[in-house]
């Protein structure tokens, strides 16, 4: 290799007894210090950081991280360096795990990638549980992962690095990635710094002449390098020349060996043949597939292949030959006409696959080349969309809208590759894209069979674009035309799923029974999970809790996908114990982490821990942020207004309301709306307009009917005080009245006949009942149910100088703080000091800081101290009975309250006596 390739490429060999101080890094100086810089930083414990290398290609981004990636060596990193490629884009994690399994040692253990490799098809989890080793293995050491090439990071990849980055940041980890301008990559997020590579200086690109030609530069040697435009790999091409026809820059430039295309034409005719094939195949590629497009043998292109290694074209690492630069592979490339380029894709997926290669191989390929009517083609993409459906749905979705295109209109072969787009596109999240393009499907009158199909998979468009109305009329027509059992089964359990949302759910449990039935005979697994599914739904919405239990306990024995729906099921129940007993056991490998997220944040909610439920909630949202299907957003964020509100903080509320009016806007289906309503009657009713309060409870319940005991079921007492505030007592009383029928129907559930009782107690006056409510309630698992209780007891029997109002009272006191509803427990506070029994108290209580350890909740103050104990999120979940989702949210506020950005500045804050301090004790 000469000195000018050294410079270009980043290596450091030796050529004619000169050794380049700083190969291939001049006019980097600057770029060079910040990342050494970042690199000490993440040493010395100042937690995780992203480095972005960005600019053309050849602008020397690789020689730069090569650098940083030795520096980081020599600092005591373990390093995971990987390259991706641009025809591996169907390889989940092809781009992040090149570098994991490598290096000495390696980042991620072989057995445990296997376990991963195990899990492809549960993309939050696996990128979860990678990040829990790359946590694991920095705790002792920091870690360096360098990726080049990102813009060619395949989807699965290219997810892990949008999320894993931020999860990481309070570990010592330096993400270095290299590539091209990239708006899909985020290069925004916290503690992330851009290096945006610029061409190089003329005094850069004279130092360059200076270090590979030696001496004075001759000016027309400098002349020749402004040709390059600042680009170093360019201006080392022209220099090589320079260096290898031994001229000194006074010969005319048509006699030099300059740039790409000059070399390539000192090549015989054949060579150039074999790199332009290998160009088809990728920047790297086998030996044995080039031979194969090339109609010759392995061995016949030996002498080929040493000529392009010469040449300094090619390199051979023992497995793959590889073009030394991308910038070489593409300037062979567009040497080939389109019609060839295409031509030779489409030779090389057909000889791909009868090699016996898989789809990641081929169908990159066939996306170059496919020509409308090409069967093959339409089978190989569709075989390829439904291997990645499961982890990488975009991607999924955008085979088989390719091979649909690639069938003719009139082709029956398109209802087949429609239906399997309208699926993907659903899991994608594209909802509206699906609808359309099934609604192409059916303009083209396809037989009733086929229409009858089609119309059952967009079932599952329609119901996640809330057209509930939609639903139930396509599945109504589509029976009345199908005669397959499957289908059949298929729609009559999406017409049960509509009907949930109806007022008749007499007859909708009628529906999902027949659907039901109809599964179980049929034989079809989808068929029977939403059937069981919308029967579920049913009893939720009819307030059948133990029904209820009963279908989503089969449901999730049957596909366990379904288990936060039973853990929400026995949360209705009481059944806590048995709830966190099923979330134990889904935390290992969960398949739909955003929404156990919300069933640990509802139990949570419930059994009055507040902080953690704010932290589970946060984690649900950001969980369905990553894979942008925010499908529960309004729940999530209306459970979040109701925290503040407990809380005291007004203005998270109004945030909340904010974020759930523009989701509203986006989906205006009844579920949402009725949410909304609510949450928009708690704070009207705050701000004291408490006739606004009500007539938004009365449009809920007119507007939603199914939400009644969906929605209020634990609500009602809230409700009825809204009602009796406003002076409707005829709300009021239909609000209790409700609340004593969910009863009826929930006799065993202390739950709901405690609320029955309370509200009952509210609207009449009758303190008796009010007592009776307070027992019933003890014996639930709801604290701030039976605080509530509590409270009203406590006042009405303040009003007649019963000595037993101050215990009542205290106990909802007691209650509320320890849950941390501080704007209740002051509220309670409040009667407390103006009855005048505890005088200790008779102010209210001292809001809670917002920076320092005061700041911290309690929960937040036991994840500081186990982690500062050495603990890893995985233990300290563990030790806590949590999700290490909800830990990282934990240690993202405790980093943000106590000013710090790492691991190790927490441990020496909690080591230095911060945990002892007086306000601990809040």
């Amino acid at each position: 290799m000469t000195a000018v390739e050294t410079s270009a490429s980043g290596g450091d060999e030796e050529t004619t007894g000169t050794r380049l101080s700083r190969p291939g890094l001049r006019g980097r100086e600057a770029e060079l210090e910040q990342l050494r810089a970042l690199v000490g930083a993440v040493r010395d414990g100042d937690g995780g950081a992203i480095a972005l290398l960005v600019g053309e290609p050849g602008i020397g981004k690789t020689v730069l991280l090569e650098e940083t990636v030795s520096i980081a060596r020599a600092h005591g990193f373990v390093v995971s360096q990987g390259h991706a490629e641009e025809l591996h884009e169907l390889a989940p994690l092809a781009s992040l795990t090149s570098g994991l399994l490598h290096g000495d040692p390696p980042l991620v253990s072989a057995e445990d990638f296997a376990h991963l490799a195990g899990h492809h098809d549960q993309r939050i989890w696996l990128v979860e549980r990678l990040a829990q080793l790359i946590e694991e293995r920095s705790a002792g050491t920091p870690v360096l992962i360098a990726i080049d090439d990102v813009q060619w990071t395949d989807p699965l990849s290219r997810f892990a690095l949008n999320v894993m980055p931020a999860r990481l940041l309070t570990s010592p980890v330096l993400w270095l990635l290299a590539g091209r301008e990239d708006p899909d990559l985020r290069g925004n997020g916290p503690r992330t710094t851009t290096f945006p590579l610029r061409p190089l200086s003329g005094e850069a690109l004279a130092e360059l002449a200076c270090d590979v030609l030696g001496g004075d530069v001759p000016e027309k040697v400098t002349d020749l390098l402004d040709g390059s435009g600042g680009n170093p790999l360019l201006a080392a091409e022209m220099l090589m020349g320079i260096a290898a026809s031994g001229a000194d820059g006074t010969e005319p430039p048509e006699r030099l060996v300059l740039g790409v295309r000059g070399r390539l034409a000192g090549l015989r005719p054949g060579t150039l043949d074999f790199l332009r094939i290998g160009s088809v195949l990728g920047r790297s590629f086998q030996l044995a597939d080039a031979a194969a497009l090339c109609g010759r043998s392995a061995t016949g292109l030996i002498g080929e292949l040493q000529e392009a290694i010469a040449a300094g074209l090619l390199d051979d690492d023992g497995e793959r030959l590889v073009f030394r630069h991308d910038l070489l592979r593409q300037a062979v490339y567009s040497d080939l006409v389109p019609s060839v380029r295409r031509a030779l894709h489409r030779e090389a997926a057909s000889r791909l696959v009868a090699a016996g290669r898989t789809s990641v191989d081929a169908v990159p390929h066939l996306l170059k080349s496919a020509e409308p009517g090409d069967h093959e083609a339409v089978g190989l993409l569709g075989r390829a969309a439904a291997d990645v459906l499961a982890v990488m749905p975009d991607l999924a979705a955008d085979l088989a809208l390719r091979a649909l295109e690639l069938v003719p209109p009139n082709d029956p072969v398109a209802f087949g590759a429609g239906e399997q787009a309208i699926t993907a596109l659903t899991r994608a999240g594209r909802y509206t894209q699906a609808r359309e393009t099934g609604d192409v499907l059916l303009a083209r009158l396809p037989p009733l069979g086929v229409y009858a199909r089609l119309q059952s998979v967009l079932g599952d468009t329609l119901w996640h674009l809330d057209d509930i109305p939609e639903l139930a009329r396509r599945s109504t027509a589509a029976l009345a035309v199908v005669t397959d059992p499957v289908t059949s089964a298929r729609l009559t359990a999406r017409q049960a799923l509509a009907q949930s949302r109806g007022r008749d759910l007499a007859a909708a449990r009628r529906t999902g029974e027949r659907a039901l039935a109809e599964a179980e005979r049929a034989g079809d697994r989808e068929a029977r999970v939403v059937a069981l599914w919308g029967l579920g739904e049913i009893a939720l919405n009819a307030g059948e809790c133990a029904a209820a239990v009963d279908h989503h306990m089969a449901l999730s024995a049957f596909d366990a996908a379904f288990l936060p729906e039973e853990v929400v099921a026995r949360v209705h129940m009481d059944e806590f114990d048995c709830a966190r007993q099923l979330l134990r056991t889904a935390d290992g490998e969960p398949l739909r982490p955003a929404m156990l997220m919300w069933a640990q944040g509802s139990l949570n909610l419930e059994l009055g821990r507040l902080d953690d439920a704010e932290a589970d909630f946060i984690t649900a949202e950001r969980l369905e942020a990553d894979i942008r299907v925010p499908g529960n957003l309004v729940n999530i964020r209306v459970n979040r207004g109701r925290l503040a509100m407990l809380r005291g903080d007004r203005e998270a509320a109004e945030e909340h309301v904010g974020v759930v009016r523009a989701a509203v806007a986006d989906r205006p289906n009844m579920g949402n709306h009725a949410a909304h309503q609510y949450l928009e009657a708690v704070l009207a009713d705050a701000d004291g307009d408490h006739a606004a309060a009500a007539a938004l409870l009365w449009s809920a319940q007119r507007d939603s009917p199914f939400v009644r005991w969906r929605l209020l079921r634990t609500r009602f007492v809230e409700a009825v005080q809204i009602a009796l505030r406003a002076g409707d007592r005829s709300l009021a009383e239909d609000l209790a009245a409700q609340a004593a029928e969910h009863a009826s129907r929930n006799p065993s559930v202390p739950t709901p006949n405690g609320i029955a009782a309370h509200t009952t107690a509210l609207v009449n006056s009758d303190d008796a009942l009010l007592e009776q409510a307070v027992r019933i309630l003890r014996a639930g698992p709801r604290p701030l149910h039976l605080a509530a209780a509590s409270a009203d007891l406590g006042r009405a029997l303040l009003t007649t100088g019963d000595g037993a109002a101050i215990p009542a009272l205290t106990r909802a006191y007691e209650a509320y703080t320890q849950a941390g509803a501080s704007s209740e427990a002051n509220r309670v506070r409040a009667v407390l000091d103006q009855a005048m029994i505890r005088s200790n108290r008779r102010t209210a209580a001292r809001p809670r800081p917002t920076q320092g350890w005061a700041a911290l909740t309690a929960s937040e103050r036991k994840v500081a101290r186990l982690v500062a104990a050495g603990h890893t999120n995985r233990s300290a979940a563990a030790a806590l009975f949590v999700s290490p989702h909800t830990v990282n949210t934990h240690l993202a506020s405790i980093f943000r309250k106590l000013s710090v950005s790492s691991r190790v500045q927490l441990t020496r804050l909690v080591l230095a006596g911060a945990d002892v301090e007086p306000a601990d004790a809040g």
